[in-house]
């Protein structure tokens, strides 16, 4: 068979391991030629492809990023963009399409099978907030480098005696705030899943104050409101070829708010692109990896249009519009055990 690989969306840790996987389970087992789609769906549309051997993939485990690019362009936006993808699809002579990526790839690629795209999908976010899945690959990465600053800011928080609210990604879910708040020891843990107001917030850091911290750490994932603002904050206002409000910002408000309200100084860190960024952490390798391994497997059962997921401790497959129809959302119960720590 011919096999075309691509990753899509937001870069993610351990992009490359799941590349890797993919090429030498499809070359080592099946004997197929594998070739890489460059930038995502760019490169269906622009006829970007490059061969994929076993000596392209050697050495890229460790690597962050993918080797491969990657883009947030949506090619729907443009009516011939089908025609062209599905064009190059024939030129290539590919027989399917590994899709690494998270909701918005998958949303193009179950698009795209209507007009007779053979795809394989393999979830990638480091929200984690994608359904039929219990974990993606590359949130474990994203909450090391969250817990690793939010260590490092408790010193200098102590040491000014200052509030610093910690902004973490996280669009509709609070994974990472919630896990990395945890393992940071995080005072205060803002989430989009559950409701709160400034003045709750700011009686819980005064109470804290009064009962002798004089510093605190608030976590806030970036989709993260106080109930009086009423939508999500957006600091440039900008919205993404998918029609998603470009987020950011919101842990400068709250710190103001924090400031205003509780007359204690704060300060803000915004972690952004860095949990994005670098190696992948051993998990993410071997998650990345054995999802890899399992996409080329259902290459060859022919079960277009599943993605490899982890279900409990097992690798299994699981149609991707169910998934895109069931979004992740934090577990209360860790939210609760998170809470056990707050003030």
């Amino acid at each position: 068979m011919r096999v075309g690989v691509l990753t899509g969306g937001g870069d993610s840790p351990g992009l490359n391991p799941a590349i890797r996987a993919v090429t030498r389970r499809c070359i080592a087992e099946y004997d197929d030629h594998v070739l890489g789609i460059k930038n995502g769906w760019d490169g269906l549309v622009n006829g970007d492809v490059e061969p994929l051997s076993l000596y392209s993939v050697s050495g890229i485990l460790p690597k962050g990023g993918t080797i491969l690019g990657t883009s947030r362009h949506n090619p729907l936006h443009q009516e011939d963009n089908i025609q062209r993808i599905m064009q190059n699809i024939r030129r290539y002579e590919l027989d399917a399409v590994v899709v690494i990526g998270g909701d918005d790839a998958f949303l193009v690629a179950e698009k795209l099978a209507e007009c007779g795209l053979k795809y394989i999908g393999i979830p990638k976010t480091i929200d984690n907030d994608l359904g039929g899945t219990d974990m993606t690959f590359g949130f474990d990465t994203a909450v090391a480098v969250a817990t690793d600053a939010i260590d490092r800011l408790h010193t200098t928080a102590e040491a000014h005696h200052r509030v610093i609210v910690v902004e973490v990604m996280g669009r509709l879910t609070g994974w990472i705030a919630v896990t990395a708040g945890i393992a940071g020891g995080a005072d205060c843990i803002l989430i989009p899943e559950v409701p709160f107001t400034m003045d709750e917030t700011c009686d819980m850091l005064t109470k804290r104050h009064k009962h002798g911290k004089n510093f605190s750490i608030v976590v806030v994932a970036e989709g993260a409101y106080p109930k009086e603002m009423g939508k999500l904050y957006s600091k440039t206002g900008k919205v993404d070829e998918y029609g998603h409000l470009v987020l950011g910002g919101i842990g400068e408000v709250i710190a103001k708010q924090i400031e205003e309200h509780t007359g204690m100084e704060t300060r803000t860190v915004v972690l952004g692109l860095l949990q994005r960024g670098g190696s992948p952490t051993p998990y993410d390798r071997v998650l990345a990896t054995r999802c890899g391994v399992h996409a080329a497997d259902l290459v060859h059962q022919q079960k277009f249009g599943y993605m490899s997921a982890l279900r409990g401790t097992e690798i299994v497959e699981f149609k991707v519009s169910e998934a895109l129809r069931l979004p992740r959302a934090v577990d209360q119960k860790l939210y609760q055990v998170a809470s056990v720590f707050f003030g």
